[in-house]
């Protein structure tokens, strides 16, 4: 009768102590990848200094430090995907944004939100300034009369390019 010796092997206990390394590499690394969790106290945010009264802006009421009251919102989630929200905050600032899903690829599952918006408030000069925007399958979008504009292309790329959307190839 054959008995088996219950001591294993000098390349089983190799084996066997490289798989509890990687075992314990593994558990060590969800542990320092795992979100990390601050006291309640430390969430709070860094007071800034208080301005003095000659640099505070004209019109600001709400002392530093205070939230802004918002007026109004409105947010709406549609079962296809398609959602909207806006709100209005007492010093004047108003964002607005709709989106829908998209199909943007050849597959059924290739599908994207395309989103668009708006929003405006007040420049520490009194000005205000709006922007409205799309993001797309052609990336993010915006446009207000105070952002800078490229300069024009110049006329061989123009020509370039229309050699090239005349063949096809744009």
């Amino acid at each position: 009768m054959v008995s088996h010796s219950p001591v294993s092997s000098p390349r089983q206990l190799q084996s066997s102590s490289k798989m509890k390394f990687i075992i314990l590499f593994a558990f060590l690394a969800v542990a320092l990848a795992a979100p990390q969790r601050r006291p309640q106290s430390t969430l709070t945010a860094p007071r800034r200094p208080q301005a003095s009264p000659q640099a505070q802006r004209p019109g600001i009421k709400t002392p530093e430090g205070e939230p802004i009251a918002i007026i109004s919102s409105n947010s709406e989630m549609n079962a296809d995907g398609s959602y909207s929200f806006d709100f209005e905050s007492a010093d004047g600032t108003r964002v607005q944004e709709s989106g829908n899903q998209k199909k943007v690829g050849p597959k059924p599952e290739d599908i994207g939100t395309v989103s668009r918006g708006s929003y405006s408030y007040t420049s520490p000069d009194g000005v205000v300034l709006s922007i409205n925007w799309t993001a797309d399958e052609n990336g993010f979008q915006a446009a207000g009369d105070h952002l800078p504009t490229p300069p024009p292309m110049p006329e061989h790329v123009v020509k370039m390019l229309a050699d090239l959307r005349a063949r096809g190839l744009l």
